[in-house]
């Protein structure tokens, strides 16, 4: 008698969880509705191929979404840039026989990132965004992070196209 009591419970509980759910963009447009410009960003750190990285990851991420189109010749609605300000590498475990010696590294890349829509002049987005990964050193850092690159630029490129498809909370 049990049973059906906690069954239906669980169900009217998955169904009220279901229905919060919500497809498409969450910022109150229709997706594919505004078009979005992205210029090169430009990079202010010693460590080189950052900019063609996070502009390429951002491009893919931004198409990936859908919430909006990509421009490709000057006729965006909004206008996405940035400054890559900070490469910052922070070393996280070492070598258990070796305590001087890294293991792994978590690497982060911070940029200035700004947004404005071209119509309005207002200020979409504009602050500082970071992504991270994590990379284990192996017998070259120098390759070891090269080939991370595209995972850390990936990481910036999601949390931006979150913040600029999910809008202001």
């Amino acid at each position: 008698m049990r049973f059906p009591q906690i069954a239906l419970s669980w169900l009217a509980l998955l169904f009220l969880c279901g229905c919060a759910y919500r497809l498409g963009p969450t910022n109150g447009l229709s997706a594919g509705d505004k078009k979005i410009q992205v210029n090169a960003f430009s990079n202010q750190t010693l460590e080189p191929r950052l900019a063609d990285a996070v502009n390429f990851q951002l491009r893919k991420a931004l198409q990936r979404d859908g919430t909006y189109q990509l421009a490709s010749h000057d006729d965006g609605d909004i206008v996405l840039s940035g400054v890559i300000t900070r490469y910052h590498r922070h070393e996280l475990t070492f070598l258990p026989t070796d305590t001087l010696t890294v293991r792994d590294f978590r690497i982060s890349l911070t940029a200035q990132v700004t947004a404005r829509d071209i119509s309005t002049g207002k200020t979409i987005l504009d602050q500082p965004v970071t992504g991270t990964t994590i990379i284990r050193v192996g017998s070259d850092l120098t390759s070891t992070e090269r080939q991370a690159l595209p995972l850390l630029a990936a990481d910036l490129a999601r949390n931006v196209t979150a913040l600029l498809a999910d809008g202001s909370w």
